[in-house]
């Protein structure tokens, strides 16, 4: 291969990274995502759940990081009342951080795809509190001028994860209390058994 073609072969990228030190303009709808995701995070700071409702899609799915599914603003509102809200929630609190990991990937003038990570602070009503860093993914669609969140999918490592530590220290603690117990009773009736 002669240096022309390799050249010419290695143009478009040379130009890619020349236009993105060059700072060159973005798609004017990233300003508008990232309006979406200020609103967002807003509202889960707030923890003002109708304010979350307003910026997703009426018929959004989202899986939720314990793998159970909300459909529709109805199927997120019951989510979040459930967890969050009522006399007797679930969670009671929660904080997160949410870091994109690169711009938008727009397809058309009306869909786009974003991910990247998320830690997670979670205070439990039942006294656990726990810190979960997690990945997602969203689907966006632009409907009347307006971004709004049509599918979320949030994961956790499965196998290195704050409540599967937790309930490995509780399985060693129990184990080791049995051991202990079995111990105990075992030189109990081995002596009474001895004075018989």
């Amino acid at each position: 291969m002669t240096r022309a073609v390799i050249f010419r072969a290695l143009a478009p990228v040379s130009a890619l990274a020349f236009s993105l030190a060059a700072g060159a303009a973005e798609a004017p709808d990233h300003a508008a995502l990232r309006l979406l995701r200020e609103e967002l995070l807003g509202s889960v700071r707030k923890m003002d759940i109708e304010g979350i409702i307003r910026n997703l899609h009426p018929n959004i799915v989202v899986t939720w990081q314990n793998a159970e599914v909300s459909r529709g603003h109805r199927g997120v509102r019951e989510y979040l009342n459930r967890m969050l809200g009522g006399t007797n929630p679930f969670v009671k609190s929660f904080k997160t951080e949410v870091n994109v990991d690169e711009l938008t990937a727009l397809y058309g003038e009306s869909t786009g795809i974003a991910f990247g990570s998320s830690t997670d602070q979670f205070d439990l009503a039942a006294g656990q509190k726990f810190t979960l860093h997690g990945r997602w993914t969203a689907t966006l669609i632009k409907v009347d001028g307006k971004w709004l969140v049509a599918s979320m999918h949030a994961s956790t490592n499965l196998f290195d994860n704050p409540l599967l530590n937790a309930a490995r220290r509780s399985l060693y603690a129990t184990a080791g209390a049995s051991f202990v117990t079995a111990l105990g009773l075992g030189w109990f009736f081995g002596r009474r058994r001895r004075q018989t």
